[in-house]
């Protein structure tokens, strides 16, 4: 009984894999342009960006001093209102490099695969995240997992042929600053163009 149904769940593993490298892109992302469009202008302004219906407004020099002040990941989430947090070490080559470390050595990697793009969980490649891809969303969502994500009101946006949800990992990472680096490196790996950057 036991070893027909570690067959079954890893059969399932292993479709998740397929549909995920088959069709790394969400539905929900968006369709290319139609033919005939005029194309942007080279060094045109990239669309306004807004979160809720708001244009998020770039940090004050005073709110990332107070990003940068250590706190656990769970402490940081219960502090801040939803749609607050912004990363403080946004293209920053240091923090990017803590932060492949970091990735790597928490284990990211066997669910996300190395360069980021997927596995048995979503890719972080992608122009369309499942929950979206602010600051904010990611971090709780690192800290907290998938399903007290969901508790907290965030709903799906897109979808991905993976099997199971993300872990919190909000008690395994010892303090926001790695969440933040972690974050960070994953930015470098977006495979979308700059009028996708929400961050």
């Amino acid at each position: 009984m036991q070893r027909s149904l570690f067959k079954a769940a890893a059969a399932a593993l292993a479709v998740g894999a397929v549909i995920a490298y088959a069709h790394p892109i969400s539905a929900a992302d968006s369709a290319p342009p139609a033919a005939g469009a005029p194309a942007a202008a080279a060094g045109a302004a990239a669309p306004v960006v807004t979160v809720g219906g708001v244009k998020p407004e770039p940090p004050t020099a005073t709110e990332l001093e107070e990003l940068k002040k250590p706190m656990k990941p769970l402490e940081r989430v219960a502090a801040a209102p939803k749609g607050t947090l912004k990363n403080p070490y946004t293209d920053n080559a240091e923090a990017i490099e803590q932060g492949k470390k970091l990735y790597f050595g928490k284990s990211c990697n066997g669910c996300h695969g190395g360069g980021g793009g997927g596995g048995m969980c979503p890719p972080l490649t992608n122009t369309v995240w499942v929950y979206g891809d602010t600051d904010d969303t990611l971090f709780r969502l690192i800290s907290l997992g998938s399903q007290d994500l969901q508790k907290q009101g965030y709903v799906r946006k897109g979808s991905e042929g993976v099997v199971g949800p993300m872990p919190p990992f909000g008690e395994l990472i010892d303090s926001d600053q790695d969440v933040w680096k972690i974050i960070a490196w994953i930015r470098t790996k977006f495979g979308g163009g700059p009028e996708r950057r929400h961050w």
